[in-house]
């Protein structure tokens, strides 16, 4: 599929859908894109659609089946978008850096593809409201679903998630305590972690397409 170059070719690509509940148009959406007139569309999109699919059907289906609605923040980026965003300190890493992460058309240095989002769970942010602790959820992801890579942010408790070929398995956050909460190798990052999120929903079977 080659990049769209009119606005019913984008329009057939937004209609792409990548899993039960999620189409690649979902994904689309910038705030910074939209603010300066960046164009935030994948320049291969069979790269993008492939990573695309293999986040919903394995993280974000999963989510949404277990705690209602999942709220995309940000997920694609164009390497045009993310070095603007990190040029300008929008909190974007550097394009090499998101290679496979927000950059879902380009492979990272090993070959590998990968795709990430930020997300909101509204159950979950209502609870964080009211003084849940994030790593409740950081540690039901981690003993649930196959992640690459969480980075939790103190608004509403969003976080970016990411599948991965060879997936990472590491928890980051800017909420304290911040830093790494677990990485393969450090003390517990095997351990029964089912004590913070007692009372939790069970993981539910996601929709398939």
């Amino acid at each position: 599929m080659r990049s769209p170059a009119s606005v019913a070719g984008l329009e057939d690509l937004g209609r792409v859908r990548l899993s039960a509940n999620f189409y690649l148009r979902d994904f689309l959406y910038s705030e910074i894109a939209a603010l300066h007139g960046l164009r935030n569309i994948p320049e291969d999109p069979d790269l993008a659609i492939a990573a695309g699919r293999q986040l919903c059907e394995t993280l974000l289906e999963p989510l949404n089946a277990t705690f209602g609605r999942v709220a995309i923040r940000s997920a694609y980026r164009s390497p045009a978008v993310n070095a603007f965003g990190n040029a300008n300190g929008f909190n974007c890493a550097s394009n090499e850096a998101n290679h496979a992460g927000h950059i879902w058309d380009r492979r990272d240095a090993a070959g590998r593809i990968g795709a990430k989002a930020s997300i909101v769970i509204p159950w979950f942010a209502d609870r964080y409201a009211a003084g849940e602790d994030w790593r409740a959820l950081a540690w039901w992801i981690h003993d649930h679903l196959p992640y690459s890579s969480l980075q939790f942010f103190p608004k509403l408790a969003a976080f970016n998630i990411g599948w991965r070929e060879d997936p990472v398995r590491r928890i980051d956050s800017f909420i304290a305590p911040k830093g790494c909460l677990t990485k393969p190798g450090r003390d517990g990052h095997d351990a029964d972690h089912s004590g913070w999120y007692a009372g939790w929903p069970s993981l539910a079977a996601p929709g398939r397409l």
